[in-house]
């Protein structure tokens, strides 16, 4: 199993709509709104990794207000 952490920024008063946006995708487990640098957080787990990348190019990235992102992949086995 593959997991990413991708933390977005996004347009002023835009977070909550995208958040909804982050909940409708599959492979997105979990996400939460965070103070400081970034204005979400967002865990991508799926077991094919072309699909973690697909996910946040193709999904994360196009969701409207979403200006920017950082992505943070997990090393397997520390967990």
């Amino acid at each position: 199993m593959d997991t990413a952490f991708v933390l977005v920024n996004c347009d002023l008063g835009s977070e909550e709509s995208v958040i909804d946006e982050l909940k409708h995708i599959e492979s997105i487990k979990e996400v939460r709104g965070t103070f400081g640098a970034y204005d979400i957080i967002a865990k991508i787990e799926d077991a094919n990794r072309d699909k973690v990348r697909d996910t946040i190019t193709w999904s994360i990235r196009k969701i409207p207000h979403v200006r920017s992102t950082l992505t943070l992949v997990g090393i397997p086995g520390q967990s």
